[in-house]
């Protein structure tokens, strides 16, 4: 299945977490998720106060100026590079409908390029019942 996510900023991380477990009727499985854009990221991560602005500071110092050669727009060469180095992909256990994630993990989208309106994938796949 398909679903968007919606963005306001040039940079930005979203939760997608309830949005994810929505679509997680109740089974147990792996949820793989994907977003279809070269320009933004899928990760987990702690979402404290502030630890979203962190997070983009830290990608953005990750990034050399330089002199970039894309035809389209070298100014976000950076953003497709960024992309590239997170992943575009997850893949998560569900255990009762719930993604199995850590005390403080969460799924998030990282926009890279914004503000934008992102497709994202999610197939599910079953667990063998009775295992």
């Amino acid at each position: 299945m398909k679903f968007t996510v919606a963005t306001h900023h040039k940079r930005e991380i979203v939760d997608i977490t309830e949005q994810v477990e929505s679509h997680l009727t109740g089974a147990d499985g792996i949820c793989c998720l994907n977003v279809l854009h070269t320009t933004a990221a899928l990760t987990t991560a702690d979402l404290d106060p502030g630890t979203d602005l962190d997070m983009l500071d830290a990608v953005e110092a990750m990034m050399p100026k330089l002199r970039y050669r894309h035809p389209h727009n070298p100014e976000h060469v950076p953003d497709h590079i960024l992309s590239s180095l997170i992943g575009t992909a997850l893949t998560l256990p569900v255990e009762g409908g719930s993604l199995v994630l850590g005390t403080w993990q969460r799924v998030i989208l990282v926009e890279l390029d914004g503000p934008r309106k992102r497709e994202l994938t999610l197939h599910f796949l079953k667990s063998a019942e009775g295992k």
